[in-house]
């Protein structure tokens, strides 16, 4: 992930997180994984797409409460490295505007055996998703405005006058 510009980043043999305003680059993150002691590396890119309830998203933007967020996310790295006996785990998160079809999560896992690959990768997302301290403002089109979500998957957000 050096490639990017980082507004933080927390690393460790291993692992490693990151939170930037900057475009997320998957090639990078698959090279920090990579190694010849694992026989699998599985990614995860969450991109924002274009409609969100059959409503139109013109794009989605994300704050977090970074210095929290980041030892959240090692802490997430650090367990689930554990628990898969993963060889690696890169997660970086996008924060600010993400426009539409670009990605706003990159987790990538290394392993000996795609099983552990598999079901360490999607563990580290759901534990992101639950757990770490980033919000999302989804803009639509239109008259209706945004809606603060917590970044949760297909929970139903707060509109904008709503939450004031």
């Amino acid at each position: 992930m050096s490639q990017q510009s980082s507004f933080g980043q927390l690393q460790d043999e291993g692992i490693s997180v990151v939170l930037t305003h900057s475009a997320l680059d998957i090639a990078s993150v698959i090279a920090d994984v990579k190694t010849p002691k694992a026989g699998a590396v599985v990614l995860f890119a969450g991109t924002t797409r274009d409609n969100f309830d059959g409503k139109l998203v013109t794009h989605l933007e994300y704050s977090s409460y970074s210095p929290l967020a980041l030892k959240t996310m090692f802490s997430i790295a650090q367990a689930v490295k554990q628990k898969h006996a993963l060889t690696a785990i890169t997660m970086a998160h996008r924060l600010g505007v993400v426009p539409i079809a670009e990605e706003s999560i990159l987790i990538a896992v290394s392993a000996p055996h795609r099983h552990a690959a598999w079901t360490g990768g999607q563990e580290a997302l759901e534990m992101c998703k639950e757990k770490v301290e980033v919000w999302k403002l989804e803009e639509f089109g239109g008259d209706e405005g945004g809606v603060w979500r917590a970044n949760r998957g297909g929970a139903r957000g707060v509109p904008l006058d709503s939450a004031n």
